[in-house]
Order: structure tokens, then C-alpha cells, then sequence
């Protein structure tokens, strides 16, 4: 069942129910009113007929002819009447005593003063009744047919109207089922049209102010963000096709020239390490891109325990020393820095190790004398760590940019490299719950401060 069918049938018995509850409240009451009335009217007729009887010395013979006589004309009300000692003083019609009365209704007239009850769809009242000081005890009844009847004409009236009611109601519902629907209607619409090819299309926000619209731009934010992740995607492909591609190009040119014809032993050992050269530079490559996919993995895919920063700065130190033994790498550890617990982190010391051998790289490789200082520091409630160089530093409208994938400055130049290093960092540095920022003056250097709150 559709949303707009549950809706429509919600509403409809929802509102069915109030008009029901609201239709038999009217009829109850009506009842009841009716009920009421009549026994009012044979208390009535009662006290009228005991008061011509008593009242104007009327024979009770002379007055059940009158009665029996005129019964089409007056009220058909059984009147009877009856002294303390249930002697039966008065009686319409002896023959039809529909009433029946016994001792102990009458002990109870006398005790109650007046009862009410129903017999057989007839009401019946009995009530103590004084006349010159003398009691009396008077029982009416009589079958209301008028007041049944129009009863029941006013049930019709309001079972119709009900059931009138109910099937405007359903109209009424589903049309504003519909109408409130038919912004999703629309959502699916457009929905529908968008694609790979086409997801610069959005859904109408409306107004901005409903529920509804608020789902419309949460939903064009998620297709703001796909997209991103599409182009990025898109670019980080081409790049990636791009820089595989020219040192590939770079190997199959050098062998291409080493078999074109025959050469000597230098040249062919030069050949080699130019190939050599460039197959280093396709693994760092390869290895700077797997460590890159690493960092997309869920959390919980990544094995995390509890490290050391100064180890994990150490061992970065030393494998880049390692492949560069012309780098100069200077580490600082804070003396304020007494226990252990405050550099230890929950992480992956290999993830770590790459972010920071990256970032120590990059200062090398960027400074004249091809040296970076390294610090481990507290401060207030943050575990610094904060690698520095004295380079060509980078420009203010490129220093928003050096985090994106294969971007490269000017400073390419001065370096090669394939714009992974810094991106990789950053994404390391975030999936440790932690923040890297740069600051930097072209032609005096960058300094990478990455930092994670502490307890102290």
C-alpha cells in the first residue's frame, strides 16, 4: 500500500471515528432526553388522574369509563392507585394491568418516595403521593411510541450523515494525501533523471522552510558531494594514468634505444640505470598510491594500537636517511615531556611512519642544505609535533591547494615530485583523529604542525 493510500484511509478513519464518537454522543443524549421527558409525563398523568379521583369525588368506576371510552383521544397511560395497606383504590384497565404491582414495590415506593424502571420497552414510575395529608401510592406506565419513533428517525438522520460524512472525508483525504505528496512525487521524478552523465541536476528545494525541503537540500548535498567524488576521481585517474605513463614512456624509449643497435658496455650500464631511475620512481609511486588507498579504508579495517610518537618520528627519521644519506634530519623532544602516556597514541605505526617520513621528506627536498628540524612538543593541551625546513617556501594563493592530490606548485621546479605527500599526510593525520596545518614565507620556508588533544 502507498503512502498516499495509508494517509487517505488513516485519515478517513481518524475523522470516521470522531464523527461516530460525535453521533452517538447525539443519540444518547437524545435518549436519554426522551427518557427523561416521558417519565416527567407520566408523573404527570398520574398526579392529574389521582387528583380528579380524590380531588373532585369522582366515582372510580365513572372515571375508568372516561377513560376506557376516550383512550384513543387521552394519553394511553396505565394509571393506578393504591393506598399504604396495597389496597387498589384506582385502576385504568384491571383487565391489562400491565404493571403487576406487588407488596414489596410498593414497601419500596413508600421508602424511596419515587422509582423509574423499564418493563418490556414500557416505562414505568411509581412515587408517593400526598393528598389532604394522606398518603397515596401512584404507578404510571405507557409505551412512548412517539418519542421511539422519532428516536429512531434520528438515528437514520445521523447514520446517513455519518456514512455522507465518511465518503466526503475520503475524497477530502485523498486529494490532501496527494497534494501533500506531490512534492515527492516531483523529488522522484527528478530523482529519476539523474546519472553519471547527469548529476549536475538537483531537486527543487521549494520554499526552504518544510520538511520536505530541508530533504531536498540535504538531498542536493549528498549529490554536491558524489559529484566532488566524481571529478575527484575522474581527475585523480588522469593523474595518476598521467604520471605512470611518463616514466613508463621514459623506460620503453631507453630500451627501445639500448636494442636499436649494438653498444658498448658504459652505454648499456647507463642505459640500465636510467631505467633503473625511473622504475624507482614508478614503485614510489605505486607504494605512495597504495598508502593513499590505505587512508579510505573504514577505521575499523585498520589495525590500532598503542604507539610512541617519538618512536614512530625516529624510525621516520631513519628510513629516510636511509635511501638519502645526504638529508639532515634534526629532532627535538620537549623536556617538559616526563611521561610517556602523554606522546602515546592510539594508532598504526606504519600509517604514522609514512605521514611523517613524507612530511620530513618534503623539507629535505625543499631546503638548500637539504636539511629539516623536527620537534616533539606539549603545549597547553595539544601533543605537537612539527617538522620544519628553511626552503623556497610556498606562496599564500598556492598554500590552500598543496593538500590536494598531484598538486603541484612552483616549487616543482626547485623538486620533482608527484603532489601525494602532503594529501597522504593529511588524510593519515585525520584518520588518527588529529589536525595538520602549514605556515610558510616564500623564500624562508613551511612549517607542518600536526597536533592532537591530550588529557592532562
Amino acid at each position: 500500500m502507498t503512502i498516499k493510500s495509508r494517509l487517505t484511509f488513516l485519515f478517513t478513519i481518524i475523522s470516521g471515528g470522531i464523527l461516530l464518537l460525535f453521533t452517538l454522543f447525539v443519540y444518547l443524549s437524545a435518549a436519554n432526553d426522551r427518557r427523561s421527558e416521558f417519565y416527567n409525563t407520566l408523573r404527570k398523568e398520574a398526579i392529574t388522574r389521582a387528583n380528579v379521583l380524590l380531588g373532585a369525588g369522582i366515582e372510580p368506576e365513572t372515571l375508568q369509563t372516561i377513560y376506557l371510552e376516550h383512550r384513543e383521544i387521552i394519553n394511553e397511560v396505565e394509571v393506578a392507585v393504591y393506598d399504604p395497606d396495597f389496597n387498589l383504590l384506582y385502576h385504568d384497565a384491571e383487565d391489562i394491568d400491565f404493571v403487576k404491582e406487588t407488596p414489596e414495590m410498593i414497601a419500596e415506593i413508600i421508602e424511596k418516595g419515587e422509582i423509574r424502571f423499564t418493563q418490556e420497552g414500557w416505562e414505568v414510575v411509581g412515587i408517593l403521593y400526598h393528598f389532604n395529608n394522606k398518603p397515596y401510592i401512584l404507578t404510571a406506565a405507557a409505551y412512548d411510541d412517539y418519542g421511539h419513533t422519532k428516536l429512531a428517525n434520528l438515528m437514520n438522520i445521523l447514520l446517513f450523515s455519518w456514512l455522507a460524512a465518511v465518503v466526503i472525508i475520503f475524497f477530502a483525504g485523498r486529494f490532501f494525501a496527494w497534494r501533500a505528496l506531490l512534492p515527492i512525487s516531483q523529488m522522484l521524478d527528478k530523482a529519476e533523471e539523474i546519472s553519471g552523465s547527469h548529476l549536475g541536476l538537483r531537486l527543487n528545494e521549494g520554499n526552504g522552510k518544510d520538511e520536505l525541503a530541508e530533504l531536498a537540500i540535504a538531498f542536493n548535498r549528498m549529490l554536491d558531494r558524489l559529484e566532488d567524488s566524481f571529478d575527484a576521481q575522474k581527475e585523480f585517474v588522469s593523474n595518476v594514468a598521467h604520471e605512470i605513463r611518463t616514466p613508463l614512456a621514459a623506460v620503453m624509449g631507453e630500451v627501445e634505444l639500448a636494442l636499436s643497435q649494438k653498444r658498448s658496455k658504459e652505454a648499456y650500464e647507463d642505459a640500465l640505470k636510467k631505467v633503473m631511475t625511473d622504475a624507482g620512481r614508478l614503485s614510489r609511486l605505486s607504494a605512495g598510491l597504495l598508502d593513499m588507498a590505505k587512508t579510505t579504508w573504514e577505521p575499523g579495517q585498520i589495525s590500532m594500537k598503542k604507539i610512541r610518537l617519538d618512536e614512530i618520528l625516529i624510525d621516520a627519521r631513519n628510513d629516510i636517511l636511509k635511501n638519502n644519506p645526504d638529508y639532515h634530519i634534526h629532532i627535538h623532544f620537549d623536556e617538559n615531556i616526563e611521561d610517556e602516556s602523554l606522546i602515546t597514541l592510539n594508532g598504526n605505526s606504519y600509517l604514522l611512519k609514512v605521514a611523517f617520513a613524507n612530511l620530513m621528506d618534503n623539507a629535505c627536498k625543499f631546503s638548500d642544505d637539504k636539511t629539516a628540524r623536527v620537534q616533539l612538543k606539549i603545549d597547553s593541551s595539544n601533543l605537537i609535533a612539527s617538522v620544519e625546513d628553511n626552503g623556497v617556501g610556498i606562496s599564500d594563493d598556492e598554500l590552500n591547494n598543496v593538500f590536494t592530490p598531484f598538486y603541484r606548485g612552483k616549487n616543482k621546479i626547485v623538486s620533482e615530485g608527484y603532489g601525494i605527500g602532503l594529501p597522504l599526510a593529511q588524510r593519515i593525520v585525520k584518520l588518527h583523529r588529529g589536525s595538520i596545518s602549514l605556515v610558510s614565507k616564500p623564500g624562508k620556508g613551511t612549517k607542518a604542525d600536526i597536533s592532537w588533544l591530550i588529557d592532562i
